[in-house]
């Protein structure tokens, strides 16, 4: 069947291009790539954006093509392609990379999803409660993995309770610790047997848009994201950092795991020079100086935890602050 057409609106003859190699399908021809992520979630690339690239090449090729502005391959090897994208991200030249994009289906926790949506640089479409009924299913973490809240971090947790020491252990300490994880579990139980209230009374003619509201964020949400390149690397490492919530970086690692087979040099430069990486602020340069030069690594700062940060990268970087050792060796 042939297409309509509008005989009122001229248009330019197309010129369709024969590629000047062989194009692959950087997907292997398959509709999805999917991890499973906790026990009802999952993270799928969808498409990807070059979808087809040369073969013999990665995606990271699309990102070299927008870098030199050429459309032609001509006779550059793979190592140059590689030293480039290493240039770029070293130097923070971002734009090539946002000529290549990933659209991901995901299914998480809603609580993971507000957390998720903060990252505004991605097209979004989430599953509807007000069109659709939201299926019965709940994140519930595992008895030993439910942290505690942090004493220095009001965002988040990091300790779990002692649940192993405390089944059938002496010290009242690991009883109680026991007894507040299996009080979790068994609030969020009661919780989640509110869902069949939900259904009876969507049943009964509430709307939906209305029925929902009662519902807790343990409930799974789906959604499509669609993100370049740049920003998918932003959101790495954000969502890859040990300060992230736990169940948010379950996602981030799963990402990180579908990509790396299509950008392996892309991903090799982000640890090198981001990931695993360490920037130093004006201040903490100066520390160094002034370390060097025979006097304290003590950060001039009366923001203390800024000064703590600074005394865990300088243990990284095997500074001491004793007037007998420098870099070059002992005085």
């Amino acid at each position: 069947m042939s297409l309509p057409t509008d005989a009122a609106v001229p248009g330019p003859a197309i010129a369709r291009v024969v590629p000047e190699a062989s194009l692959i399908d950087c997907m292997g021809g398959s509709s999805r790539w999917e991890v499973k992520v906790h026990e009802h979630g999952f993270l799928a690339l969808l498409d990807v954006m070059p979808r087809l690239i040369p073969g013999g090449m990665t995606v990271d090729s699309a990102v070299v093509q927008a870098a030199r502005v050429s459309y032609g391959q001509g006779t550059r090897q793979v190592h140059e392609d590689r030293g480039l994208i290493r240039y770029l991200l070293r130097h923070r030249h971002t734009t090539p990379f946002e000529m290549v994009e990933f659209k991901f289906h995901v299914a998480m926790p809603i609580f993971v999803a507000r957390q998720w949506i903060r990252h505004r640089t991605a097209s979004v479409n989430e599953y509807s409660a007000r069109y659709s009924i939201l299926p019965d299913r709940f994140y519930v973490p595992p008895l030993e993995a439910i942290r505690k809240q942090s004493a220095s971090n009001r965002q988040g947790g990091e300790e779990v309770f002692n649940v192993l020491a405390g089944v059938g252990g002496e010290a009242p300490d690991a009883r109680d610790e026991l007894r507040t994880a299996e009080d979790f579990l068994a609030y969020l139980r009661d919780v989640e047997g509110y869902y069949a209230r939900y259904l009876a009374l969507a049943e009964k003619g509430v709307s939906r848009e209305l029925a929902r509201i009662g519902l807790p964020v343990n409930m799974y949400t789906e959604w499509y994201w669609k993100c370049d390149l740049h920003n998918t690397l932003r959101f790495l490492s954000l969502r890859l950092d040990l300060h992230a919530q736990a169940e948010i970086r379950a996602y981030a690692a799963a990402m990180h795991s579908l990509l790396s087979e299509l950008i392996p040099y892309t991903l090799e430069a982000w640890r090198d020079y981001e990931w695993e990486s360490m920037r130093l602020s004006r201040l903490e340069i100066e520390a160094v100086q002034r370390w060097r030069a025979g006097g304290s690594l003590e950060l001039e700062s009366s923001n203390a935890r800024e000064r703590a940060e600074w005394r865990a990268k300088s243990e990284t970087l095997g500074f001491t602050d004793s007037k007998q050792t420098t870099p070059e060796g002992t005085r």
